[in-house]
């Protein structure tokens, strides 16, 4: 089984957020939630979400794949705590998948992860990387980011792909009908 941490903190991009998870998990990946606070948190457009699990308790586990969405102050907030930063050397050290959208390439920027990397990004952040693309999904190598969230679909269905394969992902997708 394939095994997935989605990091969340107040004021994380709904869009984002929930439309990884529910792919994957559709998919068959076994995904955490993971938050950095305790309590329901809120995301910016003012939904609420119960994680499956503090963060704490997930970072000493095994994860094929790492996703932190954007949204502010989610991202900041993702930024600003160094257990992340912690979890993405970890995952960038054992070869792991590691993905971002929106504006949460900024903090893999932050943890050096992007060194020597292509990517994609929100649009307002775009300035901080030397190495931006104007992509919907952009991967490289094992690093996998996306635009907004209206590339949030695209991208979760891609991260199916690299987790269990083209077959699987189009089974996914016969049942959602997005137009990849």
């Amino acid at each position: 089984m394939k095994t997935v941490l989605v990091t969340l903190a107040p004021g994380f991009e709904e869009i984002e957020t929930i439309t990884v998870v529910d792919i994957l998990r559709r998919a068959g990946a076994r995904v955490t939630l993971a938050a950095t606070v305790t309590g329901v948190l809120e995301g910016s457009r003012g939904i609420k979400v119960a994680p499956d699990e503090m963060l704490e308790a997930v970072m000493d586990k095994e994860f094929d794949l790492i996703c932190l969405p954007g949204g502010q102050p989610g991202t900041d907030n993702l930024k600003n705590d160094p257990r992340i930063e912690k979890l993405l050397q970890k995952m960038q050290s054992q070869g792991k998948y590691i993905a971002a959208i929106c504006a949460a390439p900024t903090i893999l920027l932050k943890a050096g992860i992007l060194k020597d990397r292509s990517m994609t990004c929100h649009p307002s952040v775009q300035s901080q990387f030397d190495a931006y693309f104007d992509k919907r999904v952009m991967i490289d190598g094992k690093v996998i980011t996306s635009q907004s969230p209206g590339t949030a679909m695209e991208f979760a269905l891609k991260l199916v792909e690299i987790l269990f394969g083209i077959e699987r992902m189009k089974k996914v997708n016969a049942g959602v009908l997005a137009r990849i």
